[in-house]
């Protein structure tokens, strides 16, 4: 579920960064987002390991 939203705010960035529509900050806000969602699955998919 995370990382679809994160896969999506990437995209929704990439457009935004392509077609020069970027809103101000909040395409960038998305884009912080989206690597901090990411960043938490990663964390968490190497720590349960006992």
């Amino acid at each position: 579920m995370l990382e679809t939203i994160a896969i999506i705010l990437i995209i929704l960035w990439l457009a935004g960064l392509v077609t020069s529509y970027t809103m101000g900050g909040l395409i960038h806000i998305l884009l912080v987002i989206a690597v901090v969602v990411i960043l938490v699955r990663v964390i968490q998919g190497r720590r349960p390991l006992g």
